[in-house]
C-alpha cells in the first residue's frame, strides 16, 4: 500500500507539472522554480509534512519535496543560530542533494561529449 500512495502522490505532482506544460505558457524552469517554491510555501503553512507522512517518497522526492526540505532547514536553522540560520540552515539540510547533483553532473560530462546542433 505504501508503494500506491507513493506513486499516487508522485504521480499527482508530475500530473500538475505536466498540465502546467500543456496549458500555459511557462518555460519549463519557470515551472521548475514554481514547484520549489511551492513546496517552501506549503511547508510554511504546515500541509507538506502530512503529505510526506502519507505519500513518503512520491512526495519528497520531487522538487516540491526539495522546497520542503529547505524551508525545514532554515527553520531549523533559525531555531539553532538565530538570524544566520537563515542563510545557513537551507544549504546544510540540502548539502547532500546539492553535492550529488554536482558529482553525477561531473562524471556525465566526463562520460559524454557534447554534439553540435
Amino acid at each position: 500500500m505504501e508503494l500506491f500512495k507513493a506513486f499516487l502522490t508522485g504521480g499527482i505532482l508530475c500530473a500538475i507539472g505536466q498540465l502546467l506544460i500543456d496549458y500555459t505558457k511557462l518555460t519549463p524552469a519557470r515551472i521548475l522554480v514554481a514547484f520549489v517554491v511551492s513546496g517552501v510555501f506549503i511547508s510554511a503553512v504546515g500541509l507538506y509534512q502530512p503529505l510526506i507522512d502519507f505519500g513518503g517518497a512520491g512526495a519528497s522526492v520531487p522538487l516540491t519535496g526539495f522546497g520542503h526540505l529547505l524551508a525545514e532547514g532554515i527553520r531549523k536553522g533559525v531555531d539553532e543560530k538565530g538570524l544566520a540560520g537563515i542563510f545557513t540552515g537551507g544549504l546544510t539540510a540540502a548539502s547532500g542533494g546539492i553535492a550529488a547533483a554536482l558529482i553525477s553532473g561531473l562524471f556525465v560530462a566526463l562520460i559524454f561529449k557534447p554534439k553540435d546542433k
